[in-house]
């Protein structure tokens, strides 16, 4: 049965990047209680300044917010649904930032390239060494690795109780499941954990330091 609960989990977290992406903000917002644009936005003050690339940007939102904070951004999704809604979001607010169709785990990008990158609330993919490999690669050294990795709401109320049990039933409730910190430092970065407050409720964030020189 627990195998079953999780093919069901996978395949609606695909549908939901994908075929059902035009529901990816609604979804998003009911689980974060209307704050997810704001917890994904308490990755800018940890970035340098400079190129950013987006890994998995989605609809867009922190596209946006990254380049009205004076940021070069680039973003990066294998999906074409969520590639259409972030081009669309770009070209209402009348804002020119590449994007780029492409797997994490083979960045099409010269060595030392970017400042920064990050990933807001990525599935695994983030976590297989191949993708920090290659995002140490397309890093200068010294440069920074910036994942919201998590959110914890207050519980204080039956709803954010509600959305609390729903995180943890569908294995989001774990931070860095499989040692993630372990392979941060194998793919060549320093990482430490940084915790921002966004109202009621707190963002778990994971800073990693670039130390890559080439392989």
């Amino acid at each position: 049965m627990d195998r079953l609960w999780w093919v069901f989990l996978r395949f609606f977290f695909r549908l939901l990047y994908n075929e059902f992406a035009w529901a990816y903000d609604v979804v998003a917002w009911v689980v974060s209680l209307g704050q997810w644009t704001a917890w994904g936005r308490t990755t800018l003050p940890h970035l340098c300044r400079g190129r950013v690339l987006e890994l998995a940007h989605g609809p867009g939102h922190l596209l946006v917010a990254m380049k009205g904070y004076g940021l070069a951004p680039v973003g990066l999704d294998l999906s074409p649904y969520m590639g259409r809604l972030a081009r669309r979001r770009l070209q209402k607010t009348g804002l020119a930032v590449p994007l780029v169709r492409a797997r994490a785990q083979a960045l099409p990008f010269r060595d030392g390239c970017f400042d920064s990158a990050v990933s807001t609330f990525p599935t695994e993919f983030i976590l297989d060494p191949a993708t920090l490999r290659e995002t140490a690669r397309v890093l200068r050294v010294g440069g920074r690795l910036v994942v919201a990795a998590w959110a914890r709401l207050s519980e204080r109320d039956p709803l954010s109780r509600f959305i609390g049990w729903l995180y943890r039933v569908t294995g989001q409730a774990e931070p860095l499941p499989g040692g993630g910190e372990a392979v941060l430092a194998e793919a060549g970065f320093t990482s430490r954990i940084v915790w921002e407050r966004v109202g009621p409720s707190q963002v778990m964030l994971v800073v990693g330091e670039c130390t890559y020189a080439g392989w």
